[in-house]
């Protein structure tokens, strides 16, 4: 039996945050309805073809999954666990919008078989909050983070953004500690600089000079402080914008940055099976009328471009990459097909080598963890002779 992650995209929002560019939008019950209904339809039809596969874990994102009713989460499970050998003890996450959950909703969640919220906030000051266009204030989000403990969650994620607008390194400083001494304290913080994607509301705003930033030295200083500010609270930087305390990473995540096989269900879903890359189709009424059609061409991976993912998505783990591993699957040295760049970098002390139990690992410094996007971009095309 090979592993299998699982993807269940729920595009629906209750309205759509500036600096948002996820394929999501507003939408009334009777669409949602209709969504749920599409999606096993999807996750029914393609059971047969994955019947040798093993599922590990499940995660269930968007869009605001909470902004269904609890009802159809249920029917997502149950049809996920009636079509799918999924493991027991898989791990099974569902994004959560403090401003769209009660307390019956969470508990809804947990009896269905959701072992894992992620809990997204990304401040701990309404007037934050509200520049960023989300719906909930920070006692909402407490109200949510309680009811989830009650209802017997001990897996829970908290995401966090920094570089927001008005954003202070005391407000952001004061939001880590916040959220670090919750009780009992989350076993997971994701901590994501904001980003101006193009096409959203954010960009155009700050293109016209309507929206004032941080500047780059506090940008750097709140960058610093996640780190440094987590640490003193036993949480441990594994990935690049990911912090966990022991045993607690996302290892839906991780499987998708080690490539592990994926599949994604609802539209804009993105899969790889077998070194093979393909993702449903953008347009709802599609989706909506004819589930099971609207897989978009299929895109089998080179050997080039398979280490190339293998390495720039290896590198965003702080472990960083197995040199054992990488010939275990292309059958090549690392520094056969990378030496000239492993070389350069290290010299530049952006990257290092270390031996783990027998293994040599490649890894990012800290002064390469934060110019990670330059170094990983020199792993693209590599020679292969």
């Amino acid at each position: 039996m090979k592993n299998l992650e699982i993807y269940i995209h729920i595009p629906f929002c209750a309205s759509k945050c500036g600096y948002c560019d996820f394929l999501s939008a507003p939408a009334g019950r009777d669409v949602q309805d209709k969504y749920v209904r599409a999606l096993e339809r999807e996750i029914q039809g393609r059971a047969e073809a994955y019947a040798g596969f093993e599922v590990t874990t499940v995660f269930i994102g968007g869009g605001t999954p909470s902004l269904l009713e609890p009802g159809h989460i249920e029917r997502i499970m149950d049809t996920l666990g009636r079509c799918y050998r999924v493991l027991p003890g898989a791990e099974i996450s569902m994004e959560v919008n403090p401003g769209t959950a009660d307390r019956n909703a969470v508990r809804r969640y947990y009896k269905a078989g959701i072992n894992r919220l992620s809990l997204g906030v990304q401040s701990s000051w309404d007037v934050e909050l509200k520049a960023l266009g989300r719906i909930h204030t920070w006692r909402q989000f407490l109200d949510a983070y309680d009811g989830a403990v009650a209802a017997g969650f001990s897996r829970i994620n908290v995401d966090l953004m920094s570089g927001l607008p008005g954003q202070t390194s005391v407000s952001y400083e004061a939001t880590l500690r916040k959220v670090a001494e919750l009780v009992p304290g989350p076993e997971h913080i994701s901590a994501y600089s904001l980003i101006l994607e193009e096409g959203t509301d954010f960009a155009r705003r700050y293109e016209a000079g309507e929206l004032k930033l941080p500047d780059e030295e506090t940008e750097r200083t709140l960058y610093g402080l996640t780190e440094r500010v987590l640490r003193e609270y036993g949480y441990r930087r594994y990935e690049i914008s990911n912090y966990a305390k022991e045993g607690g990473e996302c290892r839906h995540n991780v499987g998708y940055w080690t490539r592990e096989n994926y599949l994604g269900f609802g539209i804009g879903a993105a899969s790889l099976i077998n070194n093979v890359r393909f993702q449903n189709g953008r347009d709802l009424s599609s989706y909506l009328e004819a589930p099971l059609g609207q897989r978009e061409p299929s895109n089998p991976l080179s050997m080039a471009e398979q280490m190339e993912e293998f390495m720039f998505l290896g590198l965003r783990l702080t472990a960083g990459v197995c040199a054992g591993a990488f010939y275990e699957v292309f059958q090549r040295k690392l520094e056969e097909v990378y030496g000239e760049v492993i070389d350069r970098h290290m010299a530049l002390g952006l990257l290092a080598c270390q031996d783990r139990n027998g293994e040599k690992y490649l890894y990012l410094t800290e002064r390469g963890l934060d110019v990670a996007n330059w170094v990983m971009a020199d792993f693209l095309e590599p020679s292969i002779l």
